[in-house]
């Protein structure tokens, strides 16, 4: 088991549930043609896995076992994995006739699109140097190698005020707050323009997120042209 050591303060974890619930509801949301046998069962199981997590850990990530790494990383990735399905249902509606309005469609995209931004910062977090929990609980030189380079990570030698939330100089760590910033930029940006993947499943996953939201946007753009003309 890891665990924060006594003295430590522990990430807090309601940042992560409201994320989760809010994607969820999102996720739920969306209209009956998305697959909703699907949608319920990945809710349902989301949900369920989301209990024993907090239970371990109730206000503050501070221990971690094996199972309970197993279960939150595999709640994220089923989140990340269900909501690429519904950009998948989202891009055959929108290419497609169908009998929901420009309006409802549009809020749709919004949904999946605003999920996606969620998923992937869930994955992130619990991906880069062992999670929340071993980025807390370990020494800077224990920690497991990074997968993204904040610019917390870089700012040591510059101007006094900047270099004091430097990570050589405060011991600064990543929260979930930077990585769904990290998440945002990337989907509106379409490249990272905060953090700087630098492990290969980064990469591949920021490629992703970065690609499904490029097609979204072009496409409810292009269905948004033909409804004008």
């Amino acid at each position: 088991m890891t665990s924060v050591p006594p003295g430590g303060t522990g990430e807090h974890r309601w940042p992560a549930v409201a994320a989760v619930l809010v994607a969820l509801g999102l996720y739920l949301a969306l209209p009956s043609t998305f697959l909703p046998e699907l949608r319920y069962g990945v809710a349902s199981i989301a949900l369920v896995l989301l209990v024993p997590l907090v239970a371990v850990n109730p206000v503050r990530l501070h221990r971690q076992t094996t199972w309970s790494r197993r279960l939150s990383l595999a709640q994220t990735l089923l989140l990340a994995t269900a909501n690429q399905v519904a950009v998948v249902v989202l891009v055959l509606t929108l290419v497609s006739p169908s009998g929901y309005s420009g309006g409802r469609l549009l809020l749709a995209a919004a949904q999946v699109w605003l999920t996606n931004v969620i998923a992937f910062a869930l994955v992130l977090w619990e991906l880069d140097r062992g999670g929340p929990v071993v980025r807390r609980a370990l020494s800077r030189e224990e920690l497991p190698r990074a997968d993204l380079r904040f610019p917390q990570d870089e700012d040591h030698d510059a101007i006094d005020e900047v270099a004091a939330r430097s990570s050589m100089v405060s011991d600064w760590r990543p929260r979930f707050g930077d990585y769904l910033y990290t998440s945002l930029s990337n989907s509106m940006a379409f490249s990272a323009s905060d953090a700087i993947p630098l492990s290969l499943r980064a990469k591949a996953l920021m490629g992703l997120q970065a690609f499904s939201g490029f097609v979204v946007l072009a496409l409810v753009i292009a269905r948004a042209v033909a409804v004008v003309q």
